[in-house]
């Protein structure tokens, strides 16, 4: 089972374009949307995180879906269970279609597209708060995570935690996504690296630091984050990390 395989489609699906990219979202992207923010306290609290969430994740996906159009190749957008997932389109190959294939430097330009959308999106936030007259400050998470923080200049509750949300979902996740762990965009990066630095041996290589890493994540979600959905996922994600390198080179040892 692959998390962030996009699902079959659905009667209950929601679609529509932007910038002439078509985005599906699946039924399961409310039910992850809603267990994720269950924690949020109140109903008002609830529906911001909603909206938040699923402006963030699409402007995320973007980021990799304008990457790869400047590659010269279209490609369309899914949000599911697990987040979201942007697809390239098969080319165009003789008289039949293609899949795509990127060099590296491609793969990883591509890959940080998404976060780098997310943190230009927490960056026009904190922008918007300071010509408004606002306060921007950092503070850092367990004493090593910067994370930027803002206040409008008004006392709305509501707009004051919008403005929390973009920048706890833009910056902090998208931090979380560059963990090197696959198939996050980390984990693709470093997998494009490793190979780059060690055609041999690099994909072993970023099977296991994905592995790892994804164990300790999952670790520190439960103990530092009380959150069953970073444990869950990275627990998962670490299991098919290993998994994979078990099949492929497993036999080898």
């Amino acid at each position: 089972m692959n998390l962030f395989q996009p699902p079959p489609l659905t009667q209950y699906d929601l679609r529509f374009r932007f910038a002439g990219i078509p985005i599906r979202v699946h039924p399961l992207f409310w039910l992850m949307a809603i267990l994720f923010g269950a924690s949020a306290g109140s109903l008002v609290n609830l529906l911001v995180w909603l909206v938040v969430l699923f402006v963030s994740i699409i402007v995320h996906e973007l980021g990799h879906a304008f990457a790869m159009k400047m590659y010269g190749i279209d490609s369309h957008i899914v949000l599911h269970l697990a987040g979201g997932v942007t697809v390239p389109e098969s080319v165009r190959w003789g008289s039949g279609r293609a899949d795509v294939s990127f060099n590296a430097t491609q793969s990883i330009v591509v890959s940080f597209a998404g976060p780098f959308a997310g943190f230009l999106l927490a960056g026009l936030v904190m922008l918007a708060v300071a010509v408004s007259g606002g306060s921007i400050f950092v503070s850092t998470l367990f004493g090593v995570i910067p994370l930027p923080m803002a206040r409008l200049p008004v006392s709305s509750y509501v707009a004051n935690l919008v403005v929390m949300t973009f920048l706890w979902i833009n910056v902090f996740w998208g931090l979380v996504n560059l963990m090197p762990v696959y198939p996050l965009d980390g984990g693709d990066i470093a997998r494009e690296a490793l190979i780059r630095m060690d055609p041999l041996s690099g994909l072993r290589t970023s099977l296991l630091v994905s592995a790892v890493a994804g164990f300790i994540i999952a670790l520190l979600g439960l103990v530092l984050f009380n959150s069953m959905y970073i444990t869950f996922l990275f627990g998962i994600l670490a299991i098919e990390s290993y998994q994979a390198f078990q099949m492929r080179f497993g036999s080898r040892y």
